[in-house]
């Protein structure tokens, strides 16, 4: 164990001390542990007062700084389960669920030793040999997947929410906070019902895990465009690639209602991420990322050991099982109850959910229409969307070779079957061919973007991933009334990528220059309407 380099990477992040061989905890640690597994009549843990003095001796034991936390942390944790948790659901989570956790968290250090031991032995279909899947400090640059077990997931969110975890290398490592402090603190300091809806999905979960242990696995990738001829990494498009591209849009599905969790058909669903994997999820934060975060918290794992996004790469998660249902957005966000995640799984164990984490431009204003940002966005977007199993086929696209669709076509045909699947885990290239983009309005909102350019943008770099669909869910934005109409007229002129992607261009320089300032769609639609009147009608 004491030469594992992955282990070695991620070890001043963990809460357990090591000394070879073993990974174990210091004995007042568990000392303690034991005594809350065995329930408040042995602990006297029966209240968010008491259990917060309860994490403070147990920081204590492990030399973490209470003063580390954040200052209304304790107050969070005794308005939460002593006011706003009815009596008879503080029973069962300090007389169940509380013990239970208590229990796995004693367990931690053997399931990571455990976890080690099978790292370096992925079953998967085409897996390559020595592939490391081991939990490490997965670095910004570096392509490489995490994969966990669920039950080591939920281990790991039971140290967030003791708030075990060192934080005191975390901002230097460009990491994400993990512990839940934070969360509770908020709570008190600027309380409102979002916030205490986003613990209840939490503590939903935690409920759910500790009465039946999830047996499956989550994987965790870092995905990366090559910055130079890496051939181990997905190729890095440079601006002429796109405008040059002959390859075909795929076909484009708008839905003015509707949530991307609930897409029925197998896709990459997209998160609209914060460069920091998780944005807001443990502070305040509850718009789109935040959410899914809560209904899916195996996700929130990934904040343990995934540093912040560079502009060449996305995070892609798949198997992370759906616990809650809920309501609204942001300030209107409630927890609904349970749900039951029925999605199949995969030979891995995962359940086939598929969600990436692209982030976009934060309030881009007039400099998203610059060719630079342009580029930075689509290939932010294709970074996501991409396979690495289609790795050679992308290196076609990227040729600098001008030939015909049909010429395209016949080569990616003869690529297809010797495709080299550059991490060596996930499902063959024909299975991932079946596999679509259901997205939205990424990089609007909050992030301030312009929705019927990023619309436009996620459907050209869908294409040039070679996905078969994107259905787009408007979430019933006016500014996207027209998108339907648009794609549909677009398609029916056979419109490629390096088509619309220079369409894009013009565009965005005469927005620039402010030569025009209506909407992408007003600006085709006029332009385009003598070849094809009927596009303006109602």
């Amino acid at each position: 164990m004491e030469n594992r380099e992955d282990l070695n990477s991620i070890l001043e992040f963990l809460p357990v001390v090591f000394r070879s061989p073993a990974l174990f905890w210091p004995s007042k640690v568990v000392e303690a542990l034991k005594a809350l597994s065995k329930g408040p009549e042995h602990s006297k843990v029966d209240s968010g007062e008491v259990l917060f003095l309860a994490i403070s001796d147990l920081r204590q034991s492990l030399c973490l700084s209470s003063g580390a936390l954040a200052f209304s942390t304790a107050d969070g944790f005794s308005l939460y389960f002593d006011d706003l948790m009815s009596r008879a659901e503080a029973n069962k989570w300090f007389g169940e669920v509380l013990p239970a956790l208590a229990d796995s968290l004693l367990r931690l250090p053997v399931m990571l030793e455990d976890h080690y031991k099978s790292a370096d032995s992925v079953t998967c279909v085409g897996a390559r040999d020595g592939l490391k899947t081991g939990l490490r400090l997965l670095k910004s640059q570096e392509a490489g997947v995490v994969v966990l077990s669920q039950e080591l997931i939920g281990a790991l969110l039971a140290c967030a929410f003791f708030c075990l975890f060192p934080d005191s290398t975390r901002g230097a490592n460009h990491l994400q906070v993990i512990n839940f402090d934070h969360l509770f603190a908020s709570l008190y300091d600027n309380y409102n019902e979002k916030q205490e809806n986003k613990i209840k999905c939490l503590i939903h979960y935690f409920g759910r895990i500790c009465s039946s242990i999830p047996v499956g696995n989550v994987s965790f990738e870092r995905k990366v465009l090559a910055v130079d001829s890496n051939v181990n990494y997905i190729p890095h498009p440079e601006a002429e690639s796109w405008s040059k591209s002959v390859a075909p849009l795929c076909l484009f599905e708008v839905c003015s209602s509707g949530l991307i969790e609930d897409h029925s058909k197998e896709a990459l669903e997209v998160d609209f991420a914060n460069k920091y994997f998780g944005g807001g999820a443990l502070t305040r934060g509850c718009v789109q990322e935040e959410i899914r975060f809560m209904i899916n918290p195996e996700l929130i794992a990934g904040m343990l050991f995934l540093p912040c996004m560079a502009d060449n790469e996305a995070i892609e998660v798949v198997g992370a099982e759906r616990f809650s249902q809920y309501t609204g957005y942001a300030s209107s966000f409630r927890f609904c109850g349970d749900f039951v995640d029925k999605k199949d799984t995969d030979i891995m164990g995962r359940r086939k959910t598929r969600i990436i984490a692209i982030d976009a431009l934060v309030n881009p204003g007039k400099r998203q229409y610059r060719h630079e940002f342009l580029v930075r966005e689509v290939n932010k977007a294709f970074c996501g969307f991409s396979d690495p199993c289609k790795s050679h086929r992308y290196q076609l696209l990227f040729k600098d070779d001008c030939f015909s669709e049909a010429e395209l076509d016949h080569d990616l045909k003869s690529v297809a079957n010797n495709s080299d699947n550059i991490l060596g885990i996930g499902p063959s290239a024909s299975f991932e061919d079946e596999v679509g983009i259901a997205t939205g309005n990424w990089g609007c909102g909050a992030f301030g973007g312009d929705p019927e350019l990023k619309a436009i943008i996620q459907w050209l770099a869908a294409s040039q991933a070679l996905r078969p669909f994107m259905v787009y869910y408007t979430f019933g934005l006016e500014a996207l009334q027209t998108l339907d109409k648009v794609t549909k007229w677009i398609t029916s002129h056979r419109w490629n990528v390096g088509d619309l992607w220079n369409m894009i261009v013009d565009y965005s320089t005469q927005r620039s220059k402010k030569e025009t300032q209506v909407g992408f769609f007003n600006w085709l639609l006029p332009l385009l309407s003598s070849d094809d009147p009927m596009i303006l009608d109602p």
